[in-house]
């Protein structure tokens, strides 16, 4: 069974809330799930790209290969066009 969470909204997003509600024919319950969910999940999905990131930098720092954006640009543009086409070299400051 779900538990029950109380929500103080502004009175002007509780009235866009419901005019929505009436304009879909879906419940505001429906509705605010609905942006929680999808809110939830955004902010999941940008501390994980965070997290990823600041572990490539740091993968970086310890020696990882890296490689030029405008070769590996090129790579994925010939295996785009269904081409054949070799890895890009590593590259090094």
């Amino acid at each position: 069974m779900a538990a029950t969470t109380t929500l103080k909204l502004p009175e002007k997003l509780k009235a866009r809330i419901a005019r929505l509600s009436k304009e879909t024919g879906r419940s505001a319950h429906s509705l605010m799930i609905e942006a929680l969910e999808r809110e939830v999940a955004r902010e999941e999905r940008m501390r994980t790209f965070v997290r990823e990131a600041l572990a490539a930098d740091a993968a970086i720092d310890d020696g990882a290969q890296v490689y030029r954006a405008e070769d590996v640009h090129g790579w994925l543009e010939r295996l785009a066009g269904n081409r054949k086409a070799a890895r890009p070299q590593p590259w090094r400051k």
